[in-house]
């Protein structure tokens, strides 16, 4: 969450930053800090001051911003992946193409689409009949470990967060192939010395994030599919490690890979 903070601030304060591109790596430092503080201090609370019990409206706005934040996070790369697509393909038509008001409507349609369409999920379970007990088998509250406490039949909320789920995701890691596809088929046709490697290290940051976001999804749904052949807490374990390493390692991969955003925070730790 810290080096998130400090990606903004540098973002904010490097006149040089101001520009399409690290305003979505800004969005997506903010969705970051977002998810960490809904996750961290509860799981913190739980095994350092063994404080396990939530309140009901804390528990669904919880479950809200962990389904909504994550799809927002795939659609802010889909973004990225759409901005690296024109600057590499149709460089010449990039400043007509994304500009600040582009950047803009995209930030708005990530926080809309994914927003909306996830908000049904913790209603959904909200509704439910919770007449056993009251003891989620999970650090966190996600929809099927609060579902399941209901005595309702929860085939709806299971079907909800599927089909969104796999439809928002699913949609991005497309789109986002397509583009690297249009991407990498244009640099191979670049003829020019050091062309090709200049062009694939402007996407090599991305390309990172994206593969360790989506094999982590893969890991985590592959284990759900085999729960009854692993131990129950590896899920849990693996769900929690999905909210919190990509987001700590969002700003490490572009610090240490963008040399403007090193510069930039270079210059901001000389001013302190």
């Amino acid at each position: 969450m810290g080096a998130n903070a400090i990606l903004l601030f540098t973002i904010r304060l490097e006149a040089s930053l101001h520009e399409p591109m690290y305003y979505l790596l800004s969005l997506l430092s903010v969705l970051d800090i977002v998810l960490c503080l809904t996750v961290i201090p509860k799981v913190l609370a739980i095994f350092w001051f063994d404080l396990r019990s939530i309140g009901f409206s804390t528990c669904f706005l919880q479950m809200f911003i962990m389904n909504s934040f994550l799809p927002m996070e795939s659609c802010t790369f889909m973004v990225m992946a759409y901005d690296r697509y024109v600057a590499i393909c149709h460089p010449l038509r990039y400043p007509s193409i994304i500009t600040d008001q582009f950047i803009t409507r995209a930030a708005i349609f990530v926080v809309a689409r994914n927003g909306l369409l996830t908000m049904p999920i913790p209603i959904l379970s909200s509704r439910l009949n919770y007449c056993a007990g009251n003891i989620i088998k999970n650090c966190i509250c996600t929809n099927m470990s609060v579902s399941k406490l209901s005595c309702d039949n929860i085939t709806l909320n299971k079907l909800y967060q599927f089909v969104t789920g796999w439809t928002l995701l699913g949609s991005d890691l497309i789109l986002i192939f397509l583009s690297y596809s249009f991407i990498l088929k244009t640099v191979l046709r670049i003829k020019a010395e050091g062309a090709m490697a200049k062009a694939l290290g402007t996407c090599g940051s991305h390309f990172i994030l994206i593969l360790f976001f989506s094999t982590v999804l893969l890991v985590l749904v592959i284990t759900n599919l085999a729960r009854k052949k692993i131990p129950p807490d590896v899920p849990i374990l693996l769900n929690i490690l999905h909210h919190l390493i990509p987001p700590a390692l969002n700003p490490i991969v572009y610090g240490v890979r963008t040399k403007e955003i090193k510069q930039g925070i270079l210059k901001l730790l000389r001013r302190f």
